[in-house]
């Protein structure tokens, strides 16, 4: 793959991103956390709203971290939010040697390794925010990299190493014609979401198509690489939605481990447990929700009853999975 026809093709079909005009780390560290999991339209909303309530990992640090998952909220996979805050926590704390910032060429030999001491940064975040705010030539792999790889290679299944070998000798060759490791990493990730898709694929409009071996082969670039088998496993619960004269409903804290850890929603229970057995008993049946993560179907049947004292759910940050089970009983509540 040509680096500088790659470049070239960048630098006019680039995505016109916040987050790219910019060199600061954290702002570009939280475009990448958020992007990890969050489509980029959803991305932009949620990284402008973080980025003015935390302009910098100080700012994060000082608050307390349900204010954080407030801010959060509705951007799915909550880990993500609790690791930026131990990792802003990390960074000022005045035992550790980084002042409040982030690792960089000033305070670190290796950044990218100093970048993954931190709490949440793996490989992928700590290349990014190395070659994207400092230049420095590390590889990233994402999805959308390994998608590249595969349907330049013509490789059905490349391991995880030999897809970093490929990214890094593509780094290798890009900074020997004197494009940016910015650029380079920026350009193969555009490449694979915009053009090279999982779907739709558009080899017509791809600047590197003459270097690419899958669009020779019987099956066809969509065939590269070969989807991995994913399992769903099916788990069935039980939402107990007590809601008292206000309409207000009981709303407990998840435990600090786990699905959901540190937010807030009606208890809920394992639907064989003892505990449903005895919530089923004093009440009513409002419905059921169905809500699908990476490798899990939750199936979810509401119940409803009466509480002494309720919460207003706005107080509290809450998973989208909450919102749905608490929509549902307010609707058939008798108020």
């Amino acid at each position: 793959m040509d680096p500088a026809t790659l470049a070239a093709w960048y630098s006019t079909a680039a995505r016109d991103l916040p987050w790219r005009r910019t060199r600061d780390p954290w702002a570009i560290l939280l475009s990448e956390v958020l992007l990890q999991q969050t489509q980029v339209a959803r991305g932009l909303e949620y990284w402008s709203r973080l980025l003015v309530r935390f302009p910098t990992p100080a700012a994060m640090a000082e608050a307390d971290l349900e204010e954080v998952m407030h801010l959060w909220q509705g951007a799915g996979y909550y880990a993500r939010g609790r690791r930026l805050h131990d990792l802003a926590r990390a960074v000022c704390d005045p035992e550790a040697p980084w002042g409040g910032l982030l690792p960089s060429p000033d305070t670190a030999e290796d950044v990218v390794s100093a970048l993954q001491s931190l709490p949440g940064i793996g490989p992928y975040t700590a290349a990014a925010v190395a070659s994207i705010a400092h230049d420095l030539p590390a590889a990233v792999v994402d999805g959308n990299v390994r998608r590249v790889v595969a349907r330049q290679r013509a490789s059905a299944s490349p391991t995880d190493a030999e897809v970093q070998r490929a990214a890094a000798r593509w780094m290798e060759a890009a900074v020997e014609a004197g494009v940016s490791p910015s650029v380079w990493n920026q350009a193969v990730m555009d490449l694979g979401a915009t053009v090279c898709r999982p779907r739709g694929v558009r080899c017509s409009a791809c600047p590197v198509q003459a270097t690419c071996k899958s669009t020779l082969t019987e099956e066809g670039p969509e065939s590269f690489p070969s989807p991995k088998p994913r399992r769903v496993t099916t788990e069935h619960l039980v939402a107990v939605v007590d809601i008292d004269e206000h309409g207000r409903p009981h709303l407990v804290q998840r435990p600090a481990t786990g699905r959901f850890a540190g937010l807030w929603g009606p208890p809920m229970h394992d639907a064989n447990s003892e505990e449903a057995k005895v919530a089923k008993a004093s009440r009513t049946t409002a419905g059921h929700v169905t809500h699908l993560l990476s490798h899990r179907r939750l199936e979810v049947e509401v119940l409803l009853g009466k509480a002494a004292l309720g919460r207003a759910p706005d107080a509290h940050p809450t998973s989208s999975l909450d919102d749905r089970v608490l929509a549902l009983a307010m609707d058939h509540a008798d108020l």
